[in-house]
């Protein structure tokens, strides 16, 4: 790729009027979204064009990206149905195991500084200043964003099936098969007859849940939307770090309920053995490809707060060994120790038997790899999935000896309540 050019905005326009004039109406569009009240951090947004990449081939590196960490490079996810098998472990098959778009043209928007700046190949900036200002001027023109069409949503189990298969994961547990599992199940929203429209899902998504890593990416027939509240992989000037969540609490409907429930889920011995269970699978992970004494836990058991939900959160971080490629790091770590359970194997074969269905893109990853071999890639959770027969929408838990499969029942519903509701869709009877 050629080095890139770039060039700051005379004036601040909201990134939403920018995607609904350009990326929204592409078939190879992406808005990498801090949130809609973002104070800190970077977005980008724009085209792409299809490609495999090799990042077997590609050395972690430090950025070189002249504003923001992103110095272009590709766009995509990997689905977990794919990584599961690299891994090792059985796994169904459902659509392509990863889909990515290699991006030379893009915006990116830094919101502390409230800046926008253009980023293209030499030669191309002017040009690229031309479509976006076009982008502008037809996002500032669409029309209110309409309600979903209402539907409805079927299950791939019943909310008795699904404690029946909690108890299943706690037997695993007490035969000495796993520490902790976890379960997922889905939720499905069929095209016929039903308008369903990934940017307008997207929209009423970021609005309900706003999350520091969401995220829309359009490549061809497939569509991802998603909240994502959890960073799997960073990797920037030789450190890789991952952001394991591990307990959830809905959010209280006052102040005291609220607080009530944030503090009874960092002071639970279930959920707290949960995260750490994770942590030291991740720290193990990322050993793999670390220096050896450098995998360092930066956090443990915070509390962060968004508008469903309260999680639990821990950070684990390491140095890179020289010569490290990115997908060394994918290897080692993915598909990530807080959708699989431990021992992450194990794990993985015990749900491949309970859930009887791909996963697909949901418990993947999904973000940007830079030119340079840094990387930032969020969680597939919190989202809709939208492929040529209609939409899904994964959600589960994480299930130990001491899970209580009601209040598990409970935690599935908590999480995929909004992005149901995002595609005008309710849960099921009985969830």
């Amino acid at each position: 790729m050629p080095p890139l050019s770039t060039r700051r905005l005379e004036a601040w326009v909201d990134p939403e009027i920018l995607f609904l004039g350009g990326p929204a109406r592409a078939p190879h569009g992406f808005w990498l979204d801090a949130g809609p009240t973002a104070q800190v951090g970077w977005s980008w947004l724009g085209l792409g064009a299809p490609e495999d990449p090799d990042f077997d081939g590609l050395v972690c590196g430090s950025s070189e990206a002249d504003v923001g960490p992103f110095p272009g490079g590709w766009v995509g996810w990997f689905g977990y149905d794919g990584g599961a098998a690299a891994a090792g472990a059985p796994a169904a098959a459902e659509g392509p195991s990863s889909l990515w778009m290699r991006v030379s043209r893009f915006v990116a928007i830094d919101h502390a500084a409230q800046e926008i700046w253009l980023c293209a190949p030499e030669g191309e900036l002017s040009a690229f200043a031309s479509d976006v200002a076009g982008w502008s001027t037809v996002g500032r023109t669409s029309p209110a964003m309409p309600s979903p069409t209402p539907t409805e949503a079927t299950a791939r189990v019943s909310p008795e099936r699904y404690a029946a298969l909690i108890e299943e994961c706690r037997e695993a547990i007490r035969a000495g098969d796993a520490y902790q599992l976890c379960l997922t199940t889905r939720f499905e929203v069929a095209a016929t007859g039903t308008a369903l429209d990934p940017v307008t899902s997207y929209l009423h998504l970021r609005r309900a849940q706003p999350a520091h890593h969401g995220g829309f990416i359009r490549n061809g027939a497939w569509a991802l939307a998603s909240a994502s509240p959890e960073q799997f992989l960073q990797v920037a000037g030789g450190t890789v770090r991952t952001r394991p969540i591990k307990g959830t609490r809905p959010r209280g409907a006052d102040r005291a309920t609220d607080r009530a429930l944030a503090a009874e889920l960092l002071a639970s011995e279930k959920e707290r053995a949960e995260n750490v269970m994770i942590v030291d699978l991740m720290r193990n992970d990322l050993q793999r490809v670390c220096l050896p004494g450098t995998v360092v836990t930066e956090r443990l058991l915070e509390i962060e707060s968004y508008p469903a939900v309260h999680q639990l959160v821990s950070t684990v971080a390491g140095r890179l060994r020289p010569d490290t490629t990115i997908g060394d790091v994918v290897k080692a770590a993915f598909p990530a120790g807080s959708m699989t359970g431990a021992p992450k194997l194990s794990a993985m074969a015990i749900l491949h038997r309970l859930e009887r269905g791909p996963r697909g893109v949901y418990s993947g990853c999904f973000g940007w790899v830079g030119t340079d071999g840094s990387a930032d890639l969020a969680m597939v959770i919190r989202s809709v999935v939208f492929h040529p027969g209609g939409a899904t929408v994964g959600a589960g838990g994480g299930i130990t000896w001491l899970s209580d499969p009601a209040a598990e029942v409970a935690e599935v519903a908590v999480k995929a309540r909004a992005p149901l509701a995002a595609l005008g869709a309710l849960l099921p009877p009985g969830w």
